[in-house]
């Protein structure tokens, strides 16, 4: 963008927006005590209203990628917006549980349309170089603020206003997105990237894709509950895995792909996706154990669980726009090896810190510290991997991707160390969590060393050389 000013303000609006869609999974999860207080939910039920919405955020993701480049970006975050704000009114309104469940879905296809809009809108709007690595760098810091915030945010409102006042904040905020877009958004963003071939739009691909997606999101969140070698996890699992291979066939045989072929036959784009997915696993789940850690074994409560994490969040702001000079310096594959490398001695020097008759100062503060570090080097770098290729009109299914993979990386890796967490757990009796909590950050620490292993081979094509001017004196014309 040429005009500095308005590149400002559209960074600004999709932070605010990334931080919105962050804040809003973390804050429903305090509330959630108060829900089933008020709509007599049991256990069951207030398990949905979180994974509601983490499935249909997984499971539309790569379709809103593609019809973000071929409906037009602010098109599709401005629906995004409106169906998130729209949900969320329903959300505060809710008279029983099914209700709610409900709204939590359609909120996660609304969050999904505006992610991916929003982070290819971030492409198309900085060009790759130190321009988009400073962006990249705004949302890491959101993302990471977006966490805390929302945890703290969760139990202030709850206690002042109510559960319902969760839902009623994220009305507000999209709608002040939604009214500042088309001032801060450039008339260009408004126009689609692509013009749909004839014959138009993959429909078999977007449905093999979005139900598949969607079915290994449900299995992923209710493995936990029901068991991984469960009916319903290996049903739901396979049947998501069957339609994800038809939608392989369907894109190689069809004219019009929701995915081009050309896109993923990209081996640095696999390879960025892949590490985007194994940094998730590594990053999302410890979140939620540290506070967890927190409230159950030194009996902070929910506020102060989502406090403990300020320190973190403090460093990932203070870190995050600086990863695009680090990366200018020693490269971008040097970076993200660094990054996985810190966010692997992170996590290894928290499990090891972890103690029953511990402190905050003396088992929490010092590695959250080093983790504040690693985590916007990771999120940074792989995303400035993945999307490094992408031409103008393929901007919103990269950032498809490079979301699907995270969001899938997350919720596996939640899923996988809360049930290592629970079985230490009962193998060292219920008195103490801590074994369980040990055992599950160890594997978030292995999966960030086969990350630092695998980006060691990240090697990026260089740039097409610009064409040489022609020499006048020789043109025989």
């Amino acid at each position: 963008m040429s005009d500095g000013r308005s590149s400002r303000g559209a960074l600004v609006l999709l932070a605010a927006t990334q931080l919105l869609l962050i804040l809003d999974t973390a804050i429903v999860n305090v509330a959630l005590p108060s829900v089933g207080e008020d709509l007599g939910a049991g256990s069951a039920d207030l398990s949905w209203v979180a994974n509601a919405y983490l499935i249909t955020f997984g499971g539309l993701l790569l379709l809103g990628g593609r019809a973000a480049d071929l409906l037009g970006h602010r098109t599709l975050y401005l629906t995004g917006l409106g169906l998130l704000a729209a949900a969320s009114a329903a959300g505060g309104l809710a008279p029983h549980p099914v209700a709610l469940v409900a709204a939590r879905a359609v909120q996660g296809a609304g969050a999904a349309l505006a992610a991916a809009a929003a982070f290819a809108l971030l492409l198309v709007l900085f060009p790759d170089g130190p321009a988009r690595h400073r962006a990249l760098g705004a949302f890491a810091a959101m993302g990471g603020l977006g966490g805390v915030l929302g945890t703290v945010l969760g139990g202030v409102l709850t206690d002042l206003l109510g559960w319902r006042s969760t839902f009623w904040l994220n009305v507000l905020v999209a709608v002040l997105l939604g009214v500042l877009a088309p001032r801060v958004l450039p008339p260009a963003a408004a126009r689609p990237a692509r013009v749909p071939a004839p014959g138009g739009f993959d429909l078999a691909g977007a449905l093999t894709a979005t139900a598949g997606l969607g079915l290994v999101a449900y299995a992923l969140v209710g493995a936990g509950d029901s068991g991984w070698l469960s009916g319903r996890t290996l049903g739901a699992g396979g049947a998501g895995l069957v339609l994800l291979a038809a939608f392989a066939v369907t894109e190689a045989r069809t004219a019009v792909p929701l995915v081009p072929p050309a896109v993923l036959g990209r081996p640095a784009l696999r390879l960025a996706n892949t590490l985007g997915a194994l940094g998730q696993m590594a990053m999302f789940p410890m979140f939620f154990l540290v506070s967890l850690y927190l409230q159950s074994v030194l009996g902070y409560g929910p506020l102060g669980g989502g406090l403990g994490l300020l320190p973190l969040s403090a460093v990932v702001v203070a870190v995050a726009p600086q990863t695009g000079r680090l990366i200018f310096r020693i490269g971008l594959t040097r970076t993200m090896v660094l990054g996985f490398v810190l966010l692997c001695a992170g996590t290894l020097w928290l499990a090891l810190a972890l103690d029953p008759d511990g402190t905050f100062a003396t088992t929490v503060l010092a590695p959250s510290l080093l983790l504040g570090v690693a985590l916007p080097l990771v999120m940074v770098t792989t995303n400035v991997a993945a999307t490094a290729e992408a031409a103008p009109e393929e901007t919103g299914i990269a950032s498809g991707l490079v979301n699907t993979s995270q969001q899938f990386g997350a919720v596996l890796g939640l899923a996988v160390l809360v049930a290592i967490a629970a079985g230490g757990t009962e193998a060292a009796g219920v008195a103490d969590q801590t074994p369980g909590f040990r055992a599950a950050l160890l594997v978030g620490a292995a999966f960030a060393a086969s990350a630092a292993l695998l980006a060691a081979r990240l090697r990026l094509p260089a740039p097409a050389p610009a064409p040489r001017p022609r020499d006048r004196v020789s043109d025989p014309r």
